[in-house]
């Protein structure tokens, strides 16, 4: 994002004195706002151009009021500690975090292409498993690590696509490169607390947030729902997200997930197996279900086959998805990606599978 045209750059100049004009940032440190010789970043300056302009205490009052829209929408998050749990209001910074334009498109084509390769790596070791009979990955690394589940080992899915749904926990080093931290595919969160912080910004913030010419998240949650419903091949498939339940600490996210995406929450006491289908207890009679959506680990879907003690998930799940008659998303198993073990083998996985550069 670029703002420095016309006369803009004496108004932000003017606008922004007061909050940055004493700012020193911190040698050894990528500052995200400020560039040690050039001052501050071309994507900031817009930004800053609102909150320089405004009257004494505005600034508070506007923040006042997100916090207000937090808890009135009972944007939460359950901590657990030794005295039980308790649900906390969501802790949104009142500062964004901005990323340019010409940054955001080379992050997004590493994620993409991250995102491929990950697929393709989870596709192989519940598939044919060249990657360890060709020497790419240790085999202990994989059989050795209980994410890995064996009862998944050949349960062909529709186009081969096991990643629908991903998370990448990333950070900049002080050279101002990015890193991968962590992974997240079986049953990645984040997405509904990130469209919470959407609105609520919008709502403090109208005129900064139109002139910063945000890139919008709604693309995003629809391209999720076009994917979930090509898993199916109907045109009016019904579609659960199913969660662990209230005592979750992300629950309030997976009602609002679902709330915006028009699905049906479920925990997986509503969702029977019967005739070999998954159904949805309904007020008046059992609906089959043709994708889920799960925000419950790998482990706890499916006790018949997996953690016995489980009361989270659905019996008879598995042989479900054996048969082919229901889509999960992501799809048991993916969880194996999570272990950091596999993160030193994929630049030479890149090349082999992709013949691309990590």
């Amino acid at each position: 994002m670029d703002w420095s045209t016309g006369n803009g750059n004496s108004v932000v100049k003017d606008a922004t004195s007061d909050l940055t004009g004493a700012y020193q940032p911190v040698p050894g440190v990528y500052d995200e706002m400020m560039e040690p010789s050039a001052g501050v970043r071309p994507h900031w300056r817009a930004f800053l151009q609102g909150p320089g302009a405004m009257p004494p205490g505005e600034i508070q009052h506007r923040w006042d009021t997100a916090q207000r829209l937090i808890r009135e929408n009972g944007t939460t998050y359950t901590v657990y500690d030794d005295t039980g749990d308790a649900a906390h209001p969501w802790r949104m910074d009142p500062i964004p975090f901005l990323i340019g334009a010409d940054e955001w498109r080379q992050l997004e084509a590493g994620l993409i292409q991250r995102t491929r390769l990950l697929n393709a790596i989870v596709a192989d070791l519940y598939g044919p498993q060249r990657l360890l009979t060709e020497g790419w990955l240790p085999p202990p690394l994989v059989f050795g690590n209980d994410n890995f589940l064996r009862a998944v080992h050949g349960i062909e899915l529709p186009s081969n696509e096991w990643l629908n749904f991903i998370a990448v926990d990333l950070a900049r080093a002080a050279h101002n490169k990015w890193w991968v931290l962590s992974d997240r595919t079986q049953a990645p969160s984040g997405a509904g607390y990130a469209l919470e912080n959407r609105i609520v910004m919008g709502q403090t913030l109208p005129q900064i947030f139109r002139n910063a010419q945000v890139q919008r998240l709604a693309a995003f949650f629809q391209a999720l729902s076009d994917n979930l419903v090509a898993l199916t091949g109907s045109d009016n498939p019904l579609i659960v997200l199913m969660t662990p339940g209230p005592h979750n600490e992300t629950y309030f996210e997976h009602a609002y997930l679902a709330n915006y995406l028009g699905y049906s929450l479920a925990r997986g006491d509503d969702l029977p197996v019967r005739d070999g289908r998954v159904w949805l207890r309904s007020l008046k009679r059992l609906e089959p279900v043709d994708v889920i959506l799960r925000r419950v680990d790998d482990h706890y879907c499916d006790p018949l086959e997996l953690r016995a003690e489980s009361r989270l998930g659905v019996a008879g799940l598995l042989e479900v998805a054996r048969r082919g008659n229901v889509a999960i998303a992501n799809p048991l198993g993916s969880s194996i990606l999570e272990n950091s073990g596999i993160q030193p083998f994929l630049p030479g996985i890149a090349q082999h599978f992709l013949g691309e550069t990590l």
